[in-house]
């Protein structure tokens, strides 16, 4: 047995190990923090004659100042709701949140990549002016998409689509076998067992050969897990490693914004995007909530480019002179079968246009016969759950699968608090009764489709940096529609009767969940 393959075997867990473990360190010491936070706020109301004055006043600064930015409105009812409880806390709290010296330095180094990158890939003439002459069309969709980055639209690009996670990881260990010139791979959950372990062979032999493999995932996985030092353990077998936004036991708001991606790229010419992370539930070999329903494409083609180019915006975040143009020159690889329109996109949660919310939200308006989604969450603000619903009460045919089995009870029960107005809208909803959905799925009129990692939830909407690989009148959309057909056949399906009939405790924890839907 190799040494790579011995660092993917799954660690021991326990109380013991707990207690002696990272998680719990920071756990503590982050809890010191705010128990001094309100240590001060205490000897603050003791200290001062007129405190209630200056509370009174420094509330309603927080109130004017929530009814004034561009907030959500779900999230502005969540901090008054904050703010109504505990007004000094509350506000003190809302500044923290929007002034963070370290959440403002990941913004501006972000924004300075993404300027310095926003041509980095030049827009295919030909495709783009098909689009622009084709009036079921997204010509003004691609235009919103590159305010926020270089996200050109594709032809040369052959998409396969995987409906499962195990089908998936088949074709990455056939590809990744392949690479000649560089692996890049951003995840945001890496766990060790057999699917990592079979990976990480390949990714060792890869990098005795000369081939650049690097590998970066989110810093939650350090307090969750991997070991602190598991970059090091990587870097010692020839793969250049980073974390993602390394959690320290210092209170900071940046922490809420997660690498929420899923990205491989070999050599320019090969990507996956989709739902599965790196984790042996994601392929089957081990259940956690019944059986788990996951789906990814696989781009061979130019469309792969932008892939790449969204990898090194992140991973060059902290280098001082991060590189670029050695990896995005164009392959000259021609697909077997290229097919149809490819806009491979990213979202990043420092600037003001939410793409992937506007890319979902396009779809609904946009649609005539159907709208067919696959999510493992449904928490909506105001403004989707009206394109949702409209979408439906204009004769589209709107269906939502969801859970049958869920991962998150919470979550679950904030998602039935949106069902019996959906239902009534004329929206079909269902749930997967062999078990967990996390797919992220949008399919309509069977010609266009989105996959990526955008879950229906104020996190991925508003809080993460996500992907997703939108299609457009390719062989493939049909392939995703008949797998969202073979998946409902797995469902049941959601009614009146069954929401007048749940259990006590979705009803009361969905109910009561709403008051902090924005922070899910």
């Amino acid at each position: 047995m190799s040494d790579i393959y011995r660092l993917a075997k799954p660690r021991q867990k326990g109380l013991l190990s707990l207690l002696f473990s990272r998680f719990f360190v920071i756990a503590l010491l982050l809890l010191a923090q705010v128990f001094l936070a309100f240590s001060f706020y205490t000897w603050l109301r003791d200290l001062l004659p007129f405190f209630s004055v200056i509370a009174t006043l420094f509330t309603i600064g927080g109130v004017v100042y929530l009814f004034n930015c561009d907030m959500d409105s779900s999230a502005k009812l969540t901090w008054m709701l904050v703010i109504s409880i505990a007004p000094f806390f509350g506000v003190s709290l809302l500044a923290f949140t929007q002034t963070n010296l370290g959440h403002r330095a990941i913004q501006r180094r972000v924004a300075e990549l993404i300027d310095r990158t926003r041509r980095a890939i030049p827009q295919p003439k030909e495709a783009m002016e098909k689009l622009e002459n084709d009036p079921a069309a997204t010509d003004n969709l691609v235009a919103f998409m590159n305010r926020s980055g270089c996200f050109p639209v594709f032809e040369n690009t052959e998409v396969t689509y995987f409906p499962l996670g195990e089908d998936k990881f088949a074709a990455m260990l056939e590809e990744l076998r392949k690479a000649e010139k560089f692996i890049f791979m951003e995840y945001f959950i890496i766990e060790e067992g057999y699917m990592w372990g079979e990976i990480l062979k390949v990714l060792e032999a890869k990098a005795k050969e000369g081939v650049d493999v690097r590998v970066l995932y989110d810093g939650m996985l350090e307090i969750a897990l991997l070991p602190s030092n598991y970059c090091e353990l990587l870097q010692q077998h020839g793969i250049k490693a980073k974390v993602f936004a390394p959690i320290r036991p210092i209170v900071s708001s940046h922490y809420n914004y997660r690498d929420h991606r899923k990205i491989l790229v070999i050599d320019g010419k090969v990507a996956f995007n989709g739902g599965v992370n790196l984790a042996d539930e994601y392929i089957n070999r081990v259940q956690r909530f019944g059986h788990w329903k996951d789906t990814a494409v696989m781009l061979k083609g130019d469309a792969a480019r932008s892939f790449t180019l969204m990898f090194l915006q992140m991973w060059n975040i902290t280098e001082e002179n991060g590189q670029f143009n050695p990896w995005l020159v164009r392959t000259g690889y021609v697909p077997e079968h290229p097919s149809g329109y490819v806009i491979p996109f990213g979202d990043c949660p420092l600037d003001e246009d939410k793409v992937g919310r506007a890319v979902y939200m396009d779809i609904l308006n946009r649609a005539t016969v159907y709208v067919h989604i696959m999510t493992p969450y449904l928490i909506l603000d105001d403004e989707l759950k009206t394109a949702i619903t409209y979408a439906a009460q204009r004769g589209v045919d709107v269906k939502l699968i969801l859970p049958g089995i869920p991962d998150k009870k919470p979550a679950f029960a904030l998602a039935k608090s949106h069902y019996s107005a959906l239902v009534a809208a004329g929206v079909k909803i269902y749930e997967y009764t062999p078990g967990f959905v996390h797919a992220k799925v949008f399919v309509s009129d069977d010609i266009k489709a989105v996959v990526g990692t955008i879950n229906l939830d104020y996190r991925s909407l508003y809080h993460h940096f996500e992907c997703g690989t939108y299609i457009y009148k390719s062989e493939s959309v049909p392939v995703i529609e008949r797998d969202f057909q073979e998946t409902l056949a797995k469902c049941r399906q959601v009614t009146p009767e069954t929401i007048k009939n749940e259990t006590t405790y979705y009803k009361v924890m969905g109910s009561l969940m709403k008051f902090v839907a924005p922070l899910m």
